[in-house]
């Protein structure tokens, strides 16, 4: 059985790669990975009715459009390091509730400081910065889900 340092350490390869698949088996257990290869924009299409009225015999069609669109994204300084979700789950800033935030912006980071907490079925899963540096900003709410991959902190290294 994969231990959780070789799942983490297996994202990460996969995460560096082109690989958008990777499924391994083993003894009966199954580690899948999926990658976002791009980003989805999504339309609703165009919808028309036609109401008929009995008393005056007439049809009428009313179009009714829905669009769904999208707030452009911030754009990120490339020069900052953005700390990704290695896996699907929870966000924590803390490691309860009553106790203090890892960090908040401002603070500074070394490669090692536990930055927050993503619980995955039920596993509190430690994260670190991964890089010496000062936190810009905070991308993620106490207690949101957060997707595998996507950015949780900004760090000027």
């Amino acid at each position: 059985m994969l231990k959780i340092s070789e799942v983490k350490e297996l994202i990460k390869l996969i995460d560096d790669s082109t690989i958008s698949n990777f499924l391994y088996e083993q003894d009966g257990v199954k580690v899948e990975i999926k990658k976002n290869v791009g980003e989805a924009v999504v339309a609703a299409p165009v919808v028309t009715k036609t109401i008929q009225q009995e008393e005056a015999k007439t049809t009428k069609e009313v179009a009714v459009e829905s669009v769904v669109t999208e707030a452009p994204e911030k754009s990120i300084d490339e020069n900052l390091h953005k700390i990704t979700s290695p896996m699907v789950g929870t966000f924590y800033q803390s490691a309860s509730p009553d106790a203090p935030a890892f960090i908040k912006v401002g603070d500074k980071v070394t490669k090692d400081s536990v930055v927050c907490i993503v619980e995955a079925m039920k596993l509190f899963n430690e994260i670190t910065a991964e890089v010496d540096g000062e936190i810009v900003e905070i991308l993620v709410k106490d207690g949101e889900l957060v997707e595998y991959g996507e950015p949780l902190f900004l760090v000027k290294a």
